[in-house]
């Protein structure tokens, strides 16, 4: 919200000869911070000047200019220095101006800058040799002075209103020196967007008694007639049962002057509150909103039906807004139409956000329909951000409007057409609904300090809460009754009183104290899972890396999946980033993999990364949106139910992504290059740090090379995740050095598993008996099984069991492969005997033969 400090001063007793940043400060207090600061762009000496002669001469160039005399003050006057003048020496009390500009002749007061004047955009202004003569300065615009866009002709004082004296200041006239604070205003507070709202803070924090004149027991308003301009109010859909309108006023206003300007006066106020002038009637409107914090619209009478009605949009329907933008309108949509005797209608406006040209007031408007309506945020709020549109309106609305403000805005707007567009106001006054009771609230004062900190007397706190506007009765026993004013909706609950006093008491008042941290347990097993994956990774040489969670269908091509894969069920974005990754993805590897290309890209031979994060699934989710409710709203177990089931999955993933050399060479060496046994044996490792066991199978699915991959499945049947090498396509789609390879796991699935690990009792310390066995058995058998079986069958004293050799040859028969094991035995209590140790090896390959008809290798 910008504040013009001028502005200010015509509601409370501001000095002329306050320090604007400290000003700032103090308003940052309460609540208010600074956003920005305007002081003034001119300086040196402007000043008013009338022109006294004006000669038109024609150059070659095909230009005409104006060759002026113009009288600028006894102070500034200057002898004729241009030699076409009358004889050297002979004073005459003026400056020789050249100005292009033709809107303007002798006897004008104008505005003229001398040399030493600095305009907006740090242009200096100097005497200057041009046209034949010495231009002792310049005669002003708009746009040179930051008063507007109008470049075609220069400022004439009496055009605005405005009168003085040849040396005037017209820096002080014209009201450039004045202040301009930019406040941000937090979204809960919609009463600050108005000189009203800031005037009240401001007599509050001044001590000063603030007289409300934005009040229906202050200002005049018109009661409402039984020949009021028809409305209707027909909400058949209204969002949670709030009807998204509740009190509509409507004043006529006939026989405006439409050739009458705007007086400067306000179309300053207006470009110093951020808005540009239009017209005397749209200029009035934006003055009220922004005096009194209520918008307002001003419909053309001649082209209005006979009545008009608030209603929802129908689905689908168009409507084309006062930016030329057609928009297809939503059910939810609260619409201003207007209905003819004939029963013919038309849109006129999206309620509380933008009209529409049908009956927009224009040059030819002589007779208006002032509307000062009170609309739902939320239904304001949805429909702005539904078709991305932003108005000043709709930034008032949705953060809520006095419902009791309609009547006197719409009376101060009809005053300002009688007084300035020789207007009329009618006697016919449409007034329908009624603003809501107000809320009230019980407050026991000593609450007040109990929360904030700060020692606030009981008549201390009264004070604080009667300024904000409420009325505050003494309950006794230390409990205050308070009624909360109509432009305050955010207070619902006595700590919301709580925090008024807080704020509006000073934010620095309140000690800052350190709070003691509560004693708590530590990382959860989620917490450590992580740090134990992230510190094994980075231990073996990755480097972790973050990706934008947003993908594309084209990049589930890349991946080559197929069209019935799950992973291709994403979540849609409503407003994405990028139109061309409108998707949230399904797997990590779809956005690192583009850090891994980036890297390549950039020069980097070999690379080593792994990603933490969520994805996300549409796999589940109902086919239409989950519940919506007000705030402050508790859902029953069934809405949360129905809630939860809306929300897609996200579980945890880990995923890595190697290429290039993970053993470098050097004079112990060639070196290594990456491949898939590498990332499947991390995946084997990440499961046994966690304690879980897993079994592993080919993986032939995409994105991975259907003979050099792997699929690990936990011991309850979930899927833990696949490691190997990317398919030689997708490498290629991707622009991936060949034989790339990666690996993707589910934590949350790793999570839900049982820690395998135990500690019964205190670690041995006999000595261990290893024993090793090679088995021929069906090439096609898994190592996995075939280890499994035989740590079964070796008995609880096996406490490990390793694969250090395979082999297919010639001295095998067909078909058949041998793995080498070798098993580590200890006993808990003793030491082992060889043929212990022996007989356990022995019972392992009696299992390993029964079910898998292995044999002993020689």
């Amino acid at each position: 919200m910008r504040v013009p400090l001028s502005w200010l001063a015509d509601y409370v007793d501001y000095p002329a000869d306050t320090d604007p940043h400290a000003l700032a400060a103090q308003f940052a207090a309460i609540g208010l911070e600074e956003e920005d600061f305007f002081a003034a762009e001119v300086t040196g000496p402007l000043v008013v000047g009338r022109v006294l002669e004006l000669t038109k001469e024609e150059h070659k160039n095909g230009k005409t200019v104006n060759w002026c005399r113009v009288d600028v003050g006894p102070e500034h006057n200057e002898a004729a220095d241009d030699p076409k003048d009358p004889q050297p020496g002979e004073e005459r009390p003026s400056r020789g101006i050249i100005c292009g500009a033709h809107n303007f002749e002798p006897g004008d007061l104008v505005v003229v800058s001398l040399p030493g004047v600095v305009l907006p955009g740090d242009f200096h202004i100097a005497a200057r040799k041009t046209y034949g003569h010495t231009s002792d300065g310049m005669i002003c615009s708009t746009a040179e002075l930051g008063l507007g866009d109008d470049h075609g002709g220069i400022i004439v004082l009496t055009d605005f209103g405005l009168t003085g004296e040849p040396g005037d200041d017209a820096i002080a006239l014209l009201g450039l020196d004045d202040v301009t604070l930019d406040v941000n205003v937090t979204p809960d507070r919609g009463y600050q967007l108005s000189m009203r709202g800031i005037a009240r803070e401001y007599a509050q924090m001044k001590g000063q008694t603030f007289t409300d004149f934005g009040s229906p027991a202050v200002a005049e308003v018109n009661g409402p007639t039984a020949d009021g301009f028809p409305v209707v109010i027909d909400d058949i859909r209204p969002i949670d049962g709030v009807p998204g309108c509740d009190v509509f006023t409507a004043l006529q206003v006939t026989g405006i002057d439409p050739t009458r300007a705007t007086p400067y006066w306000m179309r300053h106020r207006l470009l110093e509150a951020g808005m540009r002038p239009i017209s005397l009637t749209v200029d009035i409107t934006n003055y009220v909103m922004l005096e009194l914090g209520q918008p307002l619209h001003a419909y053309d009478t001649a082209l209005l039906g006979e009545e008009i009605v608030v209603r929802r949009a129908e689905a689908g329907e168009t409507f084309t807004t006062l930016d030329d933008i057609e928009r297809t309108l939503d059910a939810e949509d609260l619409l201003i139409t207007d209905r003819s005797a004939d029963g013919s209608s038309k849109i006129i406006g999206l309620a509380g956000v933008m009209g529409g040209a049908a009956v927009e007031v224009s040059d030819q408007t002589t007779d208006v329909v002032i509307e000062a309506a009170h609309f739902d945020p939320i239904s304001i709020a949805r429909t702005s951000r539904r078709h991305k549109l932003s108005s000043e309106a709709s930034r008032r609305f949705e953060r809520g409007v006095d419902p009791t403000l309609g009547p006197v805005a719409a009376r101060r707007c009809a005053d300002l057409l009688v007084e300035l567009a020789g207007g009329t106001l009618s006697a016919a006054t449409t007034q329908i609904g009624e603003a809501p009771a107000p809320t009230v609230i019980d407050l026991a004062v000593d609450r007040v300090s109990a929360v904030v900190g700060v020692d606030y007397t009981p008549a201390e706190v009264v004070s604080l809460l009667e300024g904000i506007g409420a009325d505050v009765d003494d309950l006794g026993d230390g409990v205050l009754r308070v009624t909360i004013p109509s432009w305050r909706p955010d207070l619902t609950a006595d700590i919301d009183l709580v925090e008024e006093v807080a704020r509006t008491g000073g934010y620095d008042r309140i000690p800052s104290i350190q709070p003691a941290a509560r004693a708590g347990s530590g990382l959860t097993e989620a917490q450590r899972a992580r740090r134990r994956i992230s510190n094994l990774l980075t231990a073996d040489g990755f480097t972790e890396a973050y990706s934008y969670p947003f993908t594309s269908a084209k990049r589930d091509d890349d991946l080559r999946l197929e069209a019935d894969d799950p992973r291709r069920q994403h979540i849609r974005l409503a407003n994405p980033m990028s139109e061309d990754l409108p998707l949230m993805r399904t797997t990590l590897l779809s956005t690192l993999l583009d850090v891994a290309v980036r890297n390549f890209g950039r020069g980097a031979k070999d690379v080593a990364l792994f990603e933490a994060g969520l994805v996300s699934t549409a796999v589940g989710l109902p086919g239409k949106p989950g519940p919506r409710f007000l705030p402050g709203y508790h859902p029953t177990e069934a809405e949360l139910e129905e809630i939860y089931a809306s929300v897609p999955a996200q579980p945890y993933h880990f995923a890595g992504v190697v290429a290039g050399h993970v053993e470098f060479p050097g004079l112990w060496g060639k070196g290594r290059r990456a491949e898939a046994t590498d990332v499947i044996d991390i995946v084997r490792r990440i499961a046994a740090i966690s304690g879980v066991g897993v079994s592993v199978a080919a993986e032939r699915g995409a994105p991975w090379h259907p003979g050099r991959a792997a699929t690990f499945t936990l011991a309850d049947g979930e899927v833990l995740g696949s490691a190997g090498e990317l398919h030689p396509k997708v490498c290629e789609n991707l622009g991936l050095p060949a034989r790339t390879v990666a690996f993707e796991i589910d934590l949350d699935a790793l999570l839900a598993q049982a820690d395998l690990r135990t500690w019964d009792g205190a670690l041995s310390t006999y000595p261990v008996s290893r024993q090793d066995v090679a088995l021929v058995v069906d090439e096609d058998l898994p190592a996995q099984t075939l280890e499994a079986t035989l740590v079964e069958g070796a008995g609880a004293d096996l406490e490990g069991i390793e694969i250090f050799d395979l082999y297919t040859g010639d001295q095998l028969p067909e078909g058949k492969k041998s793995l080498a094991f070798r098993l580590t035995f200890r006993a808990p209590d003793r030491t082992l005997k060889a043929d212990e140790a022996s007989a356990m090896r022995e019972a392992a390959t009696a299992l390993a033969a029964e079910r898998h008809g292995a044999v002993v290798r020689g």
